[in-house]
């Protein structure tokens, strides 16, 4: 409970505090990517509940001749990787907090397609609400493995408090200040979890369930 307070006053505070900056954003997101502003995505939450998660749009809408959608680094622009690297594409996600779909500190929301991916004891994650920020992203953020990533998300489930979120939110600060960890070498972003246990880059299960 006193973390449910705790993520609704400080969103917000936070809404009242960037309202300014969240609409700076969208008027730039609008005049040079155009619409939509917002980049809408179905997440897996707590006990394995279903939202959208709202960022801003940081790429721009992208194919080749045969229609695929062109790579992350191929699609993403100058304003993207700006506001990435800042966090400040995570800003519209204060109201997903005040939802209720997430919390300042827990694991990161991922995809539905990852789920048949996980082993049993990574699927723990999805024990608490996911976060803005959490243990992986002050150890790495997305220069991590799929595997550390994971673990560290265990060893918040088991082990989460009060006050180590306060560390974890300060941290935080420190890593966007810094921009440390932004990419996974080679990558504009991170991997997908999917390709990785695929191509064997990452231990998970295969969709029949079977360990690869």
């Amino acid at each position: 409970m006193m973390k449910r307070l705790f993520d609704l006053a400080m969103a917000i505070g936070a809404l009242a505090v960037f309202c300014v900056p969240l609409v700076i954003i969208a008027l730039l997101i609008r005049a040079r990517l155009g619409e939509p502003v917002f980049f809408r995505q179905e997440r897996i939450g707590q006990q394995g509940h279903h939202f959208e998660i709202l960022k801003f749009r940081t790429m721009r809408d992208a194919v080749d001749a045969e229609g695929q959608v062109l790579p992350d680094e191929d699609r993403m622009t100058p304003l993207g990787r700006f506001l990435r690297s800042t966090s400040l594409d995570e800003l519209p996600e204060l109201w997903n907090i005040i939802r209720g779909d997430m919390s300042f500190v827990g694991p990161r929301p991922l995809l539905p397609e990852y789920v048949p991916y996980y082993l049993p004891d990574q699927m723990r994650r999805h024990e608490v609400r996911p976060g803005l920020t959490g243990l992986a992203q002050i150890n790495g953020r997305n220069s991590q493995s799929w595997d550390q990533r994971f673990e560290f998300d265990v060893i918040y489930v088991d082990n989460h408090s009060f006050w180590g979120d306060l560390r974890i939110l300060v941290l935080t600060a420190l890593r966007v200040l810094a921009r440390d960890g932004v990419s996974a070498e080679g990558h504009e972003t991170m991997p997908r979890f999917d390709e990785q246990v695929k191509a064997g880059l990452a231990r998970g299960n295969d969709p029949d369930g079977e360990s690869q």
